[in-house]
């Protein structure tokens, strides 16, 4: 993907991105108590829930760093250790989505796939769980009048991630020895990461009116039909 390539510095170009102050890194331990790691997650739950709010009330101009450390009774300083910026806190919005038990459960069954066939068919059901999870973030960030560049960025960087996210599986395929011929490993890649993506969920579930799981059951046929011999 040649967009991964340049991506980052575009990130740092964009100028309605609040700046940080500068952080100072904690000392390095390697203990933390739970009683610690609890209270920072809970923290770290409250920033994000603020966040939505504001966004809900008040569109992303509203959802400023100062605004969303009052609501969430923290500090601003706390919201730049923990999210660094306004784009973090909106990646955690999205992250947040696909925490649920469905989305482990089918990773968990990717991992244990002991046949190509049944990995594609889990990598479907993946696909389907995040989707299906982030669809009110998304339409709540678009709907709050966020700054399209951002969303944009922030979009292209979740691409590349999941671009490279499917070497795993496809690695899986060519060791199974059922890669279909004439495929090499990027162009196999380039099938997956196409079929799994947010552009066709967005034009056969919410466009179209497809029910999720007809959406799984096609993506998973059409995996297998196209990646394997």
């Amino acid at each position: 993907m040649i967009g991964c390539i340049i991506l980052y510095p575009i990130y740092e170009s964009i100028s309605n991105l609040e700046k940080p102050p500068k952080i100072l890194e904690p000392s390095s331990r390697s203990y933390q108590s739970p009683t610690r790691q609890r209270q920072a997650d809970e923290t770290r739950r409250r920033i994000a829930a603020a966040a939505r709010e504001l966004l809900v009330e008040h569109g992303y101009n509203g959802m400023t760093i100062d605004a969303v450390a009052g609501r969430a009774e923290v500090s601003a300083q706390t919201v730049y250790a923990i999210f660094r910026s306004k784009r973090g806190i909106l990646t955690e919005l999205l992250d947040e989505a696909r925490r649920g038990p469905q989305f482990v459960e089918a990773v968990q069954q990717t991992i244990e796939a002991g046949d190509p066939e049944t990995r594609l068919k889990s990598v479907a059901r993946i696909t389907r769980t995040v989707y299906t999870s982030e669809n009110e973030v998304m339409d709540l960030l678009r709907g709050a009048g966020v700054v399209a560049p951002e969303l944009a960025a922030l979009e292209q960087e979740r691409e590349c991630m999941r671009y490279e996210g499917q070497k795993h599986n496809i690695a899986f395929i060519i060791e199974s020895g059922r890669l279909k011929a004439g495929l090499d490993e990027a162009m196999a890649r380039d099938i997956q990461w196409t079929f799994t993506s947010r552009d066709i969920y967005r034009m056969l579930v919410k466009d179209r009116g497809w029910p999720a799981d007809q959406y799984e059951a096609w993506v998973a046929e059409m995996l297998i039909a196209s990646l394997l011999s």
